[in-house]
């Protein structure tokens, strides 16, 4: 029976790898092992729970709402010009600077691919013309789509806060460190590896078009929008303390979007379209994983191996390490999406966590941000594939420059992160 249901759990990850439709081949490879189980109604009773979490659905929701508001309103193209615009002046740090707006951007705006395009379009054309080749370009973008990870609202950080019965902000305090560690290192070695292959300066673009970046007035006011749901978090939380009874994800993303219409006057009727529309989005594909995964790991409950592979890894704080690290990254990596694998493995085995000597946060933690390393050095990630177009490059560009800082970054979040 365990063999069955490993050599399942082989197969799922295969056809996510083959990019089959994760959230049916994660529904269905649960089902199967609670089928040979003889345990069927489990894998539905999971899937079924996860649908209607009220610490995840709320908090996922009206991020991506609030994010959809944000394109509605063009606050998020403003929020891009204004951080990229400095940009321009300061050819010296042109590589570490794409890097860091990146990031930060993606704070705000938590998805990898909706990043990509967003800074992408304004980035890419302005450092080709400021002698930048187009690949160097695109990487360095690409190397900074994983700044969602400081967002309370990007899916694993409610998730794992749920395992753990905490808060979202205590979830990105508990890694900040190792990521910035790890941003350091990505930004250090990516302008190494760019200076090494001379593709710093000296390109000469044919497409002489301007960048995007001239060619809209910023609003301070519009690019500030983006950003308050974070500084209204932040100012709650019970680390900081300044308001009084605290704000929730769900509560800043409601204010964020009241801000934006008072700022932008825009069509009401349009920007409440698109809040829903992106809760559908989140709940159809976000929550959907979330679901799926956890028929998945029901599954592998129901059949034995989530036990086996716990009493496989008390045997060793190394193996925990090793498996919360590589496993995730190295099926981000291969699939384009650090989502499918983050979860499961925070699904069946973090909960365990000090059974291997760790917190379930800081195991949660590793195994998020080594799906994210993975993803932003993966050459089928959507981000890449939306950045290789805009540059007009090969996406296995990006993964030529970006595979030595990821892995770089991976191996110093596990020993900070896990010791």
């Amino acid at each position: 029976m365990f063999l069955m249901g490993a050599l399942v759990v082989v197969l799922v990850f295969a056809a996510i790898i083959r990019k089959y439709e994760t959230r049916l081949v994660l529904f269905l490879g649960g089902l199967a092992m609670t089928v040979l189980a003889g345990k069927f109604w489990m894998a539905l009773e999971g899937f079924t729970k996860a649908m209607v979490n009220p610490g995840l659905v709320p908090v996922i929701c009206t991020v991506m709402g609030f994010a959809f508001v944000m394109k509605v309103t063009q606050c998020d193209l403003h929020l891009v010009h204004l951080m990229t615009k400095p940009l321009s002046r300061l050819r010296p740090i042109l590589i570490p600077g794409a890097i860091i707006v990146t990031f930060l951007v993606n704070i705000a705006l938590p998805s990898a691919a909706g990043v990509a395009a967003a800074v992408g379009a304004v980035l890419i054309p302005a450092l080709i013309g400021a002698g930048v080749h187009p690949a160097a370009a695109a990487a360095a973008i690409f190397a900074g789509t994983w700044g969602g990870v400081f967002n309370p609202g990007s899916a694993h950080v409610p998730f794992i806060a749920n395992l753990a019965n905490t808060d979202p902000l205590t979830v990105i305090a508990v890694h900040k460190n190792a990521s910035l560690a790890a941003l350091t290192v990505i930004i250090i070695l990516l302008t190494g590896i760019v200076y090494y292959r001379k593709e710093h300066q000296g390109y000469l673009s044919e497409d002489e078009k301007s960048a995007e970046l001239a060619q809209i007035k910023i609003n301070p006011l519009k690019a500030a929008i983006p950003v308050i749901p974070l500084i209204l978090l932040v100012l709650g939380s019970k680390q900081i303390g300044m308001i009084h009874g605290g704000v929730n994800v769900p509560q800043a993303m409601f204010i964020g979007m009241g801000l934006a219409f008072l700022v932008t006057l825009g069509d009401l009727q349009a920007i409440s379209k698109q809040f829903f529309a992106g809760m559908g989005e989140a709940y159809g594909s976000v929550i959907g994983i979330i679901a799926a995964a956890a028929a998945f790991t029901t599954g592998m409950e129901a059949i034995g191996l989530t036990s086996a592979l716990v009493d496989a890894m008390k045997s060793s704080e190394s193996i925990a390490k090793i498996a919360a690290t590589f496993g995730p990254f190295i099926i981000a990596f291969l699939s384009g999406s650090g989502d499918a694998a983050t979860l499961a493995f925070n699904s069946s085995i973090t909960p365990h966590a000090a059974q291997f000597g760790f917190g379930i946060v800081e195991l949660g933690d590793q195994a998020f941000l080594a799906g994210a390393f993975g993803r932003s050095m993966s050459p089928v990630a959507g981000a890449a594939i939306v950045l290789a177009g805009l540059a007009k490059i090969n996406p296995i560009e990006l993964t030529k420059r970006n595979f030595i800082p990821m892995v770089a970054a991976t191996i110093t979040s596990m020993f900070i992160m896990l010791g």
